[in-house]
């Protein structure tokens, strides 16, 4: 067993692989700055390093705040919107515009209201989190079982008390999957607001390298966003079957059975 898993993992990495050699022998034939190998990448990231690292802590934290403004703001709506079923019917189809509206196309707009600076930034990061969490958290409240309804009832909950003990709990699994969609889309608007917004962060940074031809350092940062994308999405996931064990188990005993 444990060979078969180690020969999956080989397996795996030979596209990669493959991927890497051609991308570095087109680099080598093409012989210019402007279209560097991985190995110039490498050497980049070994070169910039401190600079990165210290530009990412900001895009960090107003990915952060745009997150938590967003989480704090829909999920007790979606909750509500699921339970108000005519408001929700009547508000699902500015939701369904809101989600194919890109984050970038607001920006005008928030620099109307909220000028240039981290307050601007960090609501264009709050919309593009909020419409998956706003999303997932509807669908999952509008579509509870009946029997939801039953046991709140036979507990003679108030609709607050049906929303927070019966609502939010079992619509969980749903809006789980929507945080993990939201946090990928704060860390991608974050570097977009930065760029056309921003004096710091990691995009302004992906900015003046491109402006300055210096592509290879470039590159170096979104590898490094690309390896924090990864591990913030693990994370995620490692809470999320933490605090949904239940669900996870209850899963597995049903595809089992």
């Amino acid at each position: 067993m444990k060979t078969s898993r180690i020969q999956e993992s080989l397996g795996g990495l030979i596209v990669p692989l493959a991927i890497l050699l051609a991308w570095q022998a087109l680099a080598w034939r093409a012989s210019t700055p402007l279209f560097p190998g991985p190995w110039q990448v490498v050497l980049a990231i070994c070169k910039v390093y401190p600079q990165i690292v210290g530009q990412i802590g900001y895009t960090l934290m107003r990915a952060a705040n745009g997150f938590l403004v967003a989480a704090i703001l829909t999920i007790p709506l979606g909750i509500l919107l699921g339970r108000l079923k005519i408001v929700g019917a009547i508000l699902e189809p500015i939701m369904d515009m809101l989600a194919t509206l890109p984050p970038p196309a607001v920006i005008p707009i928030v620099m109307l209201f909220a000028g240039t600076g981290d307050t601007a930034k960090i609501a264009i990061i709050a919309y593009a989190a909020a419409v998956p969490l706003l999303m997932n958290t509807y669908e999952a409240s509008k579509t509870l079982h009946p029997m939801a309804n039953l046991v709140a009832r036979s507990l003679r909950l108030s609709r607050l008390e049906t929303m927070m003990w019966i609502d939010l709990p079992t619509s969980l699994p749903m809006i789980a999957t929507g945080i993990r969609l939201a946090v990928a889309s704060a860390l991608l608007v974050s570097v977009t607001a930065e760029m056309l917004l921003a004096t710091n962060g990691i995009g302004v940074f992906i900015q003046r390298e491109q402006d300055n031809f210096q592509i290879a350092n470039g590159l170096a940062a979104i590898a490094f966003i690309a390896v924090i994308g990864l591990i913030v999405n693990d994370l995620v996931f490692r809470l999320e079957k933490r605090w949904l064990f239940w669900h996870y188990r209850s899963s597995e005993t049903h595809n089992n059975g």
